[in-house]
């Protein structure tokens, strides 16, 4: 005769299997998680597994994360990468390191609602600027203690609530995020150059031969562009080397706005700057370089009460597999290109 003890045991024991089952699948995942957000440096590409590894293991519909700006700006700001979410172009989407929603967020290390985050810090001009995209959970990435990011998800495709266990999930992923984002921040700095916040040149000559070796290996096209500031001794010269400075970083700021996310600009060195772009033609990257040079033709710095204008010269070519053995055949070609722009008067664009 079966005691009620054994009834129980017969009832619990198989949802306890199933219990550690599923957290034995769990851990599977975010193993597998945590090899895939680890296997990139590259911040785009991270922030871009970061929010599809949410989508996915959650079922959602949208999804982005607002993050520090970078070198020189501390504040929060909706990274560009953001998942469905209908953004209003007019609207900054920022806020700053020292807001009632950050502190919030760094004492008590758990996954929020709009409503739970509205108790905590009231009306808050940071928590509104969240509440303008609507999300359904808010989810903070930590790392040495800090705040380094924030995750907003939207709705699900089941529309379910999320439950306690999906959101302790969702804090083990933050958790892994948090630490691939603290180390790709270390790496975007020691490969950005700190006054143009561009990459370093170094970094333009490793990536060069990865790039060059995707096109031949997936016969994709790949073009460089070099380009070099006109008659930038005669700025210095004349205005000194803090007007040289600002127009510097001018013109870096109007080539990082003219490229994609996925092209890569550089500082190559003083007055001169080279930009990697993946998968584009000829034709397309000459258009890349002609709104370059049109930009900074139009636009200028203001020093010490004068107006500086500056021009550039720019080259650019295209990958050939039977003429580019070499990266340094590749950048000559580019760099022969911009001489013959300087040749012909400057303030140009030549392709070879």
């Amino acid at each position: 005769m079966k005691s009620r003890l054994d009834n129980d045991f017969n009832v619990s024991f198989p949802a306890e299997i199933e219990q550690y089952e599923r957290k034995i699948y769990d851990l599977r995942q975010l193993i597998e998680i945590s090899k895939g957000l680890n296997s990139t440096l590259e911040y785009n590409i991270l922030i871009d597994s970061i929010l599809l590894t949410c989508m996915g293991q959650m079922q959602l519909l949208m999804a982005g994360i607002f993050l520090k700006k970078g070198i020189g700006n501390e504040n929060y700001a909706l990274h560009r990468n953001y998942k469905g979410f209908d953004v209003d172009h007019s609207i900054e989407y920022e806020f700053e390191p020292d807001s009632p929603l950050v502190k919030f967020m760094e004492m008590d290390f758990k996954c929020y609602t709009p409503d739970e985050l509205e108790q905590g810090v009231g009306n808050d001009r940071s928590l509104n600027i969240l509440k303008l995209l609507n999300p359904s959970l808010v989810v903070p990435l930590m790392s040495k203690g800090m705040l380094n990011g924030i995750i907003i998800l939207g709705d699900r495709i089941n529309s379910k609530n999320f439950s306690e266990s999906e959101k302790e999930y969702l804090m083990d992923i933050a958790s892994l995020a948090g630490i691939a984002i603290h180390n790709a921040s270390l790496y975007e700095m020691a490969t950005t150059d700190m006054m143009t916040r561009l990459k370093i040149h170094h970094y333009f000559h490793t990536l060069i031969v990865d790039e060059i070796d995707r096109a031949r290996r997936l016969s994709r096209p790949l073009c460089v562009i070099m380009a070099d500031i006109d008659h930038f001794k005669i700025v210095n010269d004349t205005n000194g080397h803090q007007a040289g400075d600002m127009v510097l970083i001018n013109v870096a700021r109007i080539i990082r706005e003219s490229v994609r996310h996925i092209d890569v600009a550089s500082r190559y060195g003083g007055e001169e700057f080279a930009i990697i772009l993946p998968g584009t033609e000829i034709h397309e990257a000459l258009v890349v370089a002609e709104r370059i040079r049109q930009n900074i033709e139009k636009s200028q710095v203001v020093y010490d009460g004068r107006e500086i204008k500056a021009t550039i010269s720019i080259g650019v070519t295209q990958y050939d597999p039977e003429l580019d053995k070499t990266k340094s055949t590749l950048i000559e070609r580019a760099d022969k290109a911009l001489y013959i722009s300087k040749r012909n008067g400057r303030n140009l664009v030549s392709f070879i």
